[in-house]
This record gives C-alpha cells, sequence and structure tokens, in this order.
C-alpha cells in the first residue's frame, strides 16, 4: 500500500512532449486539473485538455528536467507554476490567472 501511496506523491503532473526540427515543446498540469473546465470570464472557458497535457504522469525532478530543456511550455496549475517558478524558468510577476488557476507560458528564443 505504501508503496503505491509513494507513487501517487512522486507523481504530480501530466505531461505531454512534441519534438520538431526547430522545438522541444513541453506541456504540464497539475494532475488535478485534467479534463477541468476553467471560466475564463462570463461568455468564455477553456478545458485542460487530455490530448493537449496527457501523454504520462511525472514528478517533481523530470518536471524540471523537461522544463530546462524546453523551448517552448505550457504550464497550468498552482503546483507546476510554483516549480517552475523555484527554479527560475518564469518569474510569478507573468504568471495569469483563469478563475484563480495560475498559467504560465515560456518561449526561449
Amino acid at each position: 500500500m505504501h508503496v503505491v501511496e509513494n507513487m501517487q506523491l512522486k507523481n504530480k503532473f501530466w505531461c505531454k512532449v512534441v519534438v520538431t526540427k526547430t522545438d522541444f515543446l513541453v506541456a504540464i498540469c497539475d494532475k488535478k486539473l485534467l479534463g477541468k473546465k476553467i471560466k475564463i470570464d462570463k461568455d468564455f472557458s477553456i478545458r485542460i485538455n487530455e490530448r493537449f497535457y496527457k501523454e504520462r504522469l511525472i514528478g517533481e525532478e523530470e518536471a524540471k528536467e523537461l522544463m530546462s530543456k524546453a523551448t517552448i511550455l505550457n504550464l497550468f496549475g498552482e503546483e507546476i507554476v510554483k516549480l517552475a517558478a523555484d527554479i527560475g524558468i518564469i518569474s510569478m510577476e507573468n504568471v495569469i490567472y483563469f478563475d484563480g488557476v495560475p498559467h504560465a507560458q515560456y518561449i526561449k528564443i
């Protein structure tokens, strides 16, 4: 039972990686957000889409490694955005919030 619980604690994020000739795109969201609908305003909402984020579950160390390699980064959720800020990938002053949920994008030029 403890092994399963520890794996669930380690795997906190859904992640998808797309590699092209010029870019290494990494999309990561907090595990609990996958499939959730988030209200932008009274007329518009977005869904944390499984097709965009759900490739595999990862933990913090793998998330850090992937974010450091990314040329394009798309992040949704308190935990992943905080982790990216903690390692200096993004700045919290550039984070936007949709219905209280932090979202950050990064493009390496």
